[in-house]
């Protein structure tokens, strides 16, 4: 039976109204997956996923859908009067088939199996009023993905970076929100990833060859209003560039 949620982010995606719960509205996690899933099922294929290891909380994570992600240089479209959330973040894609968990050198066989890259998230909602929302409710729309931009991947990136640490630059138009060190979430992104495959299993499909896991901003989340250009860069891995236009209905 198709669940009610799911039939009305699938509207919203669509250019129907936004979905409006009731404010402190909270979510069983298994609805909330199996929501994911439903929308992954009828609006995919899944192309990425995204992470966040909440302290005291359980892993948060979302599909990114394969339509939704771009290389840079990349050129998209925002409805006009809708602000974008941007956060640059380390990815990791899977280029090999992926370790078994439960095996003792599970984190040495991953390494080997992924492919680190910079990456811009442009954050949107379907949801009537995100920022009152419950963190179940954000989780079940996505985490609040709106699109995915990739930039160049580093195959031996296992000598040459370390990602418990970043330097990075960030330009939205005039302005430069992020110029030199920057905190990495969960103080190291693979073992982000790490705990995300852990948790994954089977959701979604799960982590298949050629998909990406991108494991949280490095600059907060600045929400601003197109049209602006988008310049970042992390160092020892390249340069993402990108132009948001305002477009109406």
């Amino acid at each position: 039976m198709t669940d009610p949620l799911a039939e009305a982010l699938i509207a919203a995606r669509s250019g129907g109204s936004k979905l409006a719960l009731a404010p402190g509205t909270q979510l069983p996690r298994d609805r909330v997956l199996a929501v994911q899933t439903e929308v992954a099922s009828r609006l995919g294929p899944v192309g990425a996923f995204k992470v966040a290891c909440p302290r005291k909380a359980p892993v948060v994570m979302a599909p990114i859908f394969a339509k939704d992600i771009y290389s840079s240089p990349a050129r998209l479209s925002v409805a006009a009067g809708e602000p974008v959330g941007v956060e640059l973040e380390y990815a990791f894609r899977l280029i090999a088939p992926l370790p078994d968990p439960a095996q003792d050198n599970f984190e040495q066989r991953l390494r080997a199996a992924v492919e680190l890259l910079p990456v811009i998230e442009l954050v949107q909602s379907r949801l009537a009023d995100p920022d009152k929302a419950d963190g179940s409710v954000k989780m079940l729309d996505n985490q609040l993905n709106g699109a995915l931009v990739l930039g160049p991947p580093c195959r031996a990136w296992q000598k040459h970076h370390d990602t418990t640490s970043a330097i990075a630059h960030l330009r939205l138009g005039d302005e430069v929100v992020l110029d030199g060190a920057a905190d990495v979430p969960n103080g190291d992104a693979f073992k982000t990833l790490c705990i995300f495959v852990r948790t994954l299993g089977e959701h979604c499909g799960g982590l298949q060859i050629g998909q990406v896991v991108i494991t949280g901003s490095l600059n907060g989340l600045p929400w601003r209003m197109p049209p602006f250009d988008v310049d970042a860069q992390i160092q020892g891995l390249g340069s993402i560039k990108l132009s948001l236009e305002s477009v109406s209905a």
